[in-house]
């Protein structure tokens, strides 16, 4: 874990979607800092950093520590891969960071595409019976626009999860009241309303909230009704309303970029990707 006190990125993922139930595998999601073991529903995540670092911090774990450049890290991906990956890409690695797509890429491009790939719906599908009981496999393509485009879509997707954009349309926050947390419920559009709404009391709710996003799960979690109910008792503040709108944004973002994905890999020839 302490490779994720310096800048970095990290793939948080499960061995067993099994465990978590649900309809389709949802055992992903990125991190920036030291994560809790306990993230998914029921514990039992792996966190992989992207880069490794050659020196162990040796303030507290509190301290944000920051380093210039890339000396004192490499890339946490194994030689034999990145060979394996720019042979069939016929590209040229570099050891950090990201390359121009065109001639070389790097080990952040790399991440991208693997999100990208994992947050494809038609992969969950096609690989759901091996994804009850091992980790994700990633498949690698020789179609270098392919590569391009999802490492495209990855890289937002990433910015989007780790909240380092704000997404568009975010939901309404319209009633005044006291802001406190008192039961979490959902009420679908068409009950009096033309949205869907999420209350929070009997008189305060998010407004604008497609039933799509209200059952969105990531590690076995329903996010937006989890969020709420971690603070139940709670009276939310400024910041706490405008970071819930933009969780219900980037979740509806997400769902808009899942569908791109399968896409774009259906215009490059669809599933097994060659």
């Amino acid at each position: 874990m302490w490779h994720a006190r310096f800048p970095n990125v990290c793939l948080a993922t499960g061995r067993q979607g099994q465990a978590v139930g649900g309809t389709l595998w949802n055992l992903v999601t990125v991190g920036k800092d030291v994560a809790d073991t306990n993230l998914f529903y029921r514990g039992g995540i792996q966190y992989f950093p992207l880069y490794l670092y050659k020196t162990k911090p040796k303030n507290t774990l509190f301290d944000k520590i920051t380093l210039e450049g890339s000396a004192d890290r490499s890339a946490n991906i194994s030689i034999a891969f990145i060979k394996a990956f720019s042979e069939k890409i016929t590209m040229q690695s570099i050891p950090d960071g990201k390359g121009d797509l065109q001639q070389n890429f790097g080990p952040e491009d790399i991440f991208n595409y693997m999100y990208a790939i994992f947050h494809s719906p038609t992969y969950r599908k096609r690989y759901a019976e091996f994804l009850k009981v091992d980790f994700p496999r990633l498949p690698l393509t020789s179609n270098v626009e392919l590569f391009r485009e999802l490492c495209m879509l990855g890289d937002r997707l990433v910015k989007l999860h780790l909240m380092e954009v704000v997404a568009a349309s975010l939901p309404s926050y319209p009633a005044k009241g006291d802001n406190l947390v008192d039961g979490v419920r959902y009420t679908e559009p068409g009950q009096g309303w033309e949205q869907g709404r999420v209350w929070i009391n009997k008189a305060q709710y998010f407004e604008g909230v497609s039933p799509e996003i209200w059952s969105f799960f990531v590690g076995g979690y329903q996010v937006c009704q989890k969020w709420l109910k971690d603070r139940k008792g709670r009276t939310l503040s400024y910041e706490d309303i405008e970071h819930y709108q933009q969780i219900v944004a980037a979740l509806a973002e997400t769902n808009r970029l899942m569908q791109q994905i399968d896409d774009v890999i259906d215009t490059h020839g669809g599933w097994p990707i060659m």
